[in-house]
C-alpha cells in the first residue's frame, strides 16, 4: 500500500519567499529520511517552496482564474511530503510518529488510491494510461 505522508508546518502560509531553514533541523530530518530509506519503505520526498512563491488555478467561473501567493484564506499548507510504501495504515502512522517534527508540524497521512479500488467502469474509463513513474 502506498501513503503520502503530508508536512503541515503551521505559519508556513505566511513565510516569506527567501524563508530561512534550520540546519540542525534539517539534518535530522535527513537523518529521518535515510531511516525510511534503509527500511526500503521510501519511494519519493519533496520540501516545498512557501505558498508565497506558488500559484493556484481555480475554475469556479468555468473559466481558468490564476492567483499569485500568497493566498490569504490558506490556514494550512503543505511544507513537503513523502510517499512511502508499507504493509498497512498502522505502519504509515507509526513511521510518521518517528519524525523529528516540531511542536509547530503535523503529518497527515493519506493512502494513495490505487487502480484495483475502483470498480471496473472506472478501471476502463482509466486504461491505458501508463505514462506515469513509478
Amino acid at each position: 500500500m502506498r501513503f503520502m505522508m503530508l508536512m503541515i508546518p503551521l505559519g508556513y502560509e505566511s513565510a516569506p519567499a527567501d524563508v530561512q531553514l534550520d540546519p540542525e533541523r534539517v539534518a535530522a530530518m535527513m537523518r529521518y529520511n535515510e531511516a525510511l530509506k534503509d527500511a526500503g519503505i521510501l519511494i519519493t520526498l519533496d520540501g516545498l517552496h512557501p505558498p508565497s512563491t506558488g500559484a493556484r488555478v481555480s475554475f469556479a467561473s468555468g473559466a481558468p482564474v490564476v492567483t499569485d501567493g500568497p493566498f490569504a484564506e490558506s490556514k494550512e499548507v503543505l511544507g513537503g511530503y513523502w510517499m512511502i510504501e508499507v504493509d498497512s495504515r498502522a505502519e504509515a502512522i507509526a513511521w510518521a510518529k518517528k519524525c523529528p517534527a516540531s511542536a509547530n508540524e503535523i503529518i497527515e497521512i493519506r493512502q494513495v488510491q490505487e487502480m484495483s479500488d475502483f470498480p471496473p467502469d472506472v478501471q476502463a474509463a482509466a486504461a491505458g494510461f501508463d505514462g506515469l513513474k513509478r
